[in-house]
Order: C-alpha cells, then sequence, then structure tokens
C-alpha cells in the first residue's frame, strides 16, 4: 500500500482486538476507548464495512463488553489463545471470505495482540491502518512502541475521525448526517 491511499470503505474491515470485560478496566483512557471504537462500529453498521471481533481465553478475561458487541452487526467472532489472531486455525479463511485487502484494526491491548494480529494481517497479504485513538495498553510507552513499530512496517496510523470521514467521503449524505453528532463527541 502506497503511504498516501485512501482508508475506503470498499477494501476495508473492521477488526476490533480482545475489548474484553475483565481487560478493559486495566487500560488507559479505557472510556475514550470505547467511545472511539462505538464510533467505527456505527459507520461499519451504515457503511456496510464487515466486523470481526477477536477475543483473547474468553473463559478467564471474559467476552468483548457489551457496550460494543451490541453494535457489531454480524460480526465474525474469532476465539483465540494466540496472541496473534492469525495463528488460530481458520482464521485468515474467515477473514478472507470478506474479499477485502485494507484491516483497520482497533482494541486492546496495543503492544501485544493489538500489535501481533496487526503483523499478522499484514504477513497475509492486508493492508493495515491503526486508529491510535482507538488502540490502548496498560502503559503509555507501550502503546507508543507499538504504534512506532506499526508504521516501520508500513502500517499507516491515523485516528478514529479520519477513519470515519475517509470512510464517509462526502458531508451529503445520510451516514454523514447520522453520525456527524458521534463524531462531534469524540473529541476529549
Amino acid at each position: 500500500m502506497r503511504p498516501n491511499r485512501f482508508i475506503s470503505r470498499e477494501d476495508s474491515i473492521l477488526v476490533i482486538v480482545d475489548v474484553q470485560e475483565k481487560l478493559l478496566p486495566a487500560v488507559e483512557s479505557h472510556d475514550r476507548l470505547v467511545k472511539n471504537i462505538q464510533c467505527m462500529l456505527k459507520a461499519s453498521g451504515l457503511l456496510g464495512i464487515p466486523v470481526v471481533i477477536t477475543e483473547h481465553c474468553a473463559e478467564a478475561i471474559g467476552h468483548t463488553v457489551d457496550q460494543l458487541l451490541s453494535l457489531a452487526s454480524n460480526p465474525i467472532i474469532i476465539e483465540k489463545t494466540h496472541f496473534c489472531a492469525t495463528r488460530e486455525p481458520n482464521c485468515i479463511e474467515r477473514i478472507q471470505t470478506l474479499n477485502k485487502s485494507l484491516a483497520v484494526v482497533v482494541g486492546t491491548e496495543a503492544h501485544v495482540c493489538v500489535l501481533q494480529t496487526a503483523l499478522g494481517l499484514q504477513a497475509n497479504g492486508f493492508q493495515i491502518a491503526i486508529p491510535a485513538d482507538a488502540v490502548s495498553s496498560r502503559c503509555a510507552e507501550d502503546k507508543a512502541l507499538a504504534l512506532e513499530r506499526i508504521k516501520q512496517s508500513g502500517g499507516m496510523l491515523a485516528t478514529t475521525e479520519m477513519v470515519v470521514f475517509e470512510w464517509l467521503q462526502r458531508g451529503d449524505t445520510k451516514a454523514f448526517k447520522t453520525l456527524l453528532p458521534m463524531i462531534k463527541s469524540l473529541k476529549p
């Protein structure tokens, strides 16, 4: 992918990594993280962007938080024990059925499962975009270094607002008017 390529809705899937009940309270800025992912989920539903959700050791950490799961329209759910979701049997095959080339990856923890899943998707031919305000870790330094590694590997860094506006493409649509109040509420 060229660094100046748009994050288009036609090419995109939204991958939500491990935003789970027992892990979420431990990560930095978790309320903002959830709000940003909710906005992307709302946009994905309005624009027909497929959603993939991973859950790491759900029996111990819990499932994806209800605030997100309730907004996901027909998601592919990948149960995993590997930090890198693509190492799970049939994960790549299930994602490839969506016929998309760009994965917008969000979730927790940025330096472990988000990073490894993004790198695994890249290794399997996907381009990667990471909204920096929609990933988190327990420690800011870990998140910063994860974002640097993603950038070094050729992934694109963005914000939630950048991704949603690139998906929307125009300001005169019903989807834009529906999402605008949520977009305006994103900034802290």
